[in-house]
């Protein structure tokens, strides 16, 4: 997205920085009450939001007045010598590296190995190719160290870099930071956690994306801040323990961005605008759309706003993005599947459009997150979300001609239009959701044992494998072994849908076995000549064949292998990274002096996103996503790393990757809404006696 920069202005919040010290315990909820009474119905009143900033203890601690002592100033001086030579160590650009070796040398050696790479009977070591993913990652951040340190977008081609807005939204810094904390990077979180703590602000007079934003930077900091105070052993740094002057630092930042988001849901409906002035607080609608907002990023912030509240004890900023589900609801989605499009003003949905692909996606991702975010004790989301997969089912799911690989398609004229056979990479989130909704995190065959075990969690178990193999197969599909962007395919007329195969059952006698179901499954078997008949059931249209480096189909992988053990979910993910590290890498020669003469060296410096997956070389955009660090390679760690490991059962991971903690919501903090009953359907007139 492209933004510029105007003028900044007082910001709004300035006289609301010093707020009470309120004592916090554990991860820091407070006891104050809720500012948001007789607010939620109108939606809020302007200039009437007061939330006390949550705070255990000073930021700095005061320290008792003594007595003058001589050789306080030359101890003083010494200080500041050693900060400023920290400092500057600190803030060097680590290429070629803090370590001994350069990694992105290395690298590339390894890199021009994978060819000959055959696969082995011995047991693979795991923990060997998590430490390549690690690699990939130090080179990636050390390249943006280097050519791009606190911009908002990085150009690993040509090194340059620049910001959306003026001052930046440490876009790149923050989204990356969990993953540092999760491998263990504690040089680079440490210079990371300096910028954040001198450079970053958000009192910018422009509008951002409320949903980016979020899900982003709001989401960033609040893991950072999770997983630096419950995980100390990861990346530890001395601010951040226990009692430590900085140790409140992501959560103040989070709290101060918190804040200025809320502004973008004062809406007449309770639905946020598409984007919020930060420095005013104001939503604005989109400039496109008719004003109308993406329904998923309106429904794709509630995560983060819950975990938030549950740290401050802030009560209102659970209500704000609450509301917004209660308003969705109200609108009585046919068949749980909503349109893409939906007015802040009224908060009715626009257009007819269905898709799990942009724009709608996230919605049914955080129907079942948010259900398992509060330890199952909002049933009202878990209810949306069976609601949801039977609407899929029964509207949007439908199988390939030649290899009846399941095809998850769109309706965009509405459920009663004809199916569009459309798969963005963006829904490739679904596999793994199903898994996770179905098991709850839980192992396959421990959640297989439990009394609330049904066939129709086994078809949901079905599903996700097979949705696996069409995703795996987009990217089995191209020359670079790398997804493109949309996929088609090619179905029988009419579509065989998985009604059409599977009715819905009345009953769980009626629900087919999951015998039947797995008859179906066929195995992408590769053949010498290509000649496999999943390959005909693919188009890659011109315009759709650029790859972005995105997360999704690995996000998936890692639920698959987390839910069922399988091997083969591992193994696709190794493939998938070596695909990325021979066919993204941006290499750079460096002509070194020898005795006889000149020799020419090679090392990789950054990976960068595609305009075309689809040949060998690819032609590349010039652009590392911020995601590749946030999701893709986070995810590619997990997945080889052991299965406790950020466990599945104790954690949920927001749209970014980010992951938060599951959480019993106490207080305030409840569901506020209840379902209105559907209409009743007219009843059908009785058949004339015979």
């Amino acid at each position: 997205m492209s933004y510029q920069g105007r003028p900044f202005a007082a910001s709004p919040f300035q006289d609301n920085r010093s707020r009470s010290n309120q004592g916090l315990a554990g991860l820091g909820v407070s006891t104050g009450q809720a500012g948001l009474s007789g607010k939620v119905g109108g939606f809020f009143d302007n200039n009437d939001r007061t939330l006390p900033m949550y705070k255990d203890k000073p930021y700095f601690t005061p320290k008792r007045t003594a007595p003058r002592r001589r050789w306080r100033p030359l101890l003083v001086l010494g200080v500041c010598v050693l900060t400023f030579l920290w400092y500057y160590k600190s803030s060097m650009p680590l290429w070629p590296g803090s370590d001994s070796s350069d990694k992105g040398a290395e690298l590339w050696k390894w890199a021009q190995t994978l060819d000959d790479e055959s696969p082995s009977k011995e047991r693979v070591d795991w923990n060997a190719r998590r430490e390549k993913v690690r690699e990939a990652f130090i080179v990636s951040w050390e390249g943006y160290e280097r050519d791009a340190w606190g911009s908002d977008e990085y150009h690993p081609v040509s090194g340059q870099s620049k910001n959306m807005i003026d001052g930046g939204m440490g876009w790149i810094i923050v989204d990356a930071l969990d993953t540092m904390m999760i491998m263990n990077l504690t040089t680079q979180v440490r210079h990371a956690r300096e910028w954040i703590a001198t450079s970053l602000k958000y009192n910018q007079d422009h509008d951002v994306s409320t949903f980016e934003t979020t899900i982003r930077m709001l989401g960033g900091l609040l893991s950072a801040h999770y997983l630096s105070t419950q995980y100390p052993n990861l990346a530890p740094i001395a601010d951040d323990d226990v009692g430590a002057v900085g140790e409140d630092l992501y959560i103040e930042k989070a709290t101060d961005l918190g804040d200025r988001l809320l502004g973008a849901f004062e809406s007449p409906s309770g639905i946020p605008y598409a984007s919020v002035n930060l420095n005013k607080s104001e939503g604005l609608p989109s400039h496109g759309d008719g004003g109308a907002s993406s329904t998923a990023e309106a429904t794709s912030v509630q995560l983060e706003f819950k975990y938030l509240a549950k740290l401050t004890g802030e009560a209102e900023y659970w209500k704000a993005v609450e509301k917004v589900m209660e308003v969705v609801d109200e609108q009585k989605p046919q068949d749980g599947l909503v349109p893409i499009y939906i007015h802040p003003k009224s908060g009715n949905f626009k257009g007819q459009n269905i898709r799990l692909g942009s724009r709608g996606d996230s919605y049914y991702e955080y129907l079942i997150k948010q259900y398992l975010q509060t330890a199952e004790q909002e049933p009202v989301y878990k209810e949306l979300w069976d609601e949801s997969l039977l609407g899929i089912r029964k509207h949007l799911l439908a199988f390939s001609k030649n290899a009846q690989l399941m095809v998850l398609g769109e309706r965009p004229n509405g459920l009663d239009e004809n199916l569009t056979p459309k798969m963005d990479h963006l829904v490739c989130f679904l596999p793994g959701t199903y898994a996770l909704g179905a098991t709850s995190g839980r192992p396959l065959a421990e959640a297989r044992k439990s009394a609330d075990w049904s066939q129709q969690r086994e078809e949901e178990i079905f599903i996700s494998r097979e949705l696996m193999k069409t995703c795996w197969a987009t990217y089995l599909a191209t020359a670079t072994g790398l997804a493109p962007e949309i996929s088609h395919f090619i179905l029988d007329s009419p579509p065989v849908m998985m009604e059409d195969k599977y009715p819905d059952p009345k009953s769980p006698s009626e629900a087919a076995s999951p015998h039947e179901l797995h008859s179906i499954s066929q195995p992408l078997s590769p053949q010498a000549d290509g000649s496999e008949p999943w390959r005909k059931d693919i188009e890659i249209h011109n315009m759709d064949r650029h790859n972005l480096q995105r997360p999704e189909t690995i996000e998936s992988l890692f639920y698959m292998y987390r839910v069922t053990g399988d091997e083969i979910y591992r193994e696709w993910g190794w493939e998938m990274f070596k695909a990325f590290i021979k066919h993204t890498a941006v290499v750079e020669k460096e002509e070194s002096e020898l005795a006889d003469g000149e020799a020419t060296t090679r090392r990789i410096k950054g990976f960068t996103s595609l305009s075309n997956a689809n040949t060998i070389p690819p032609t590349t955009r010039d652009n590392m996503e911020s995601f590749w660090m946030a999701e893709t390679l986070k995810y590619f760690y997990l997945l080889f790393s052991d299965r406790d490991f950020i466990s599945l059962e104790d954690h949920i991971f927001n749209t970014e990757a980010h992951p938060l903690p599951r959480f019993k919501p106490t207080g305030d903090l409840k569901t506020g809404w209840q379902r209105k009953p559907k209409p009743v359907k007219a009843a059908e007139p009785a058949e004339a006696a015979e």
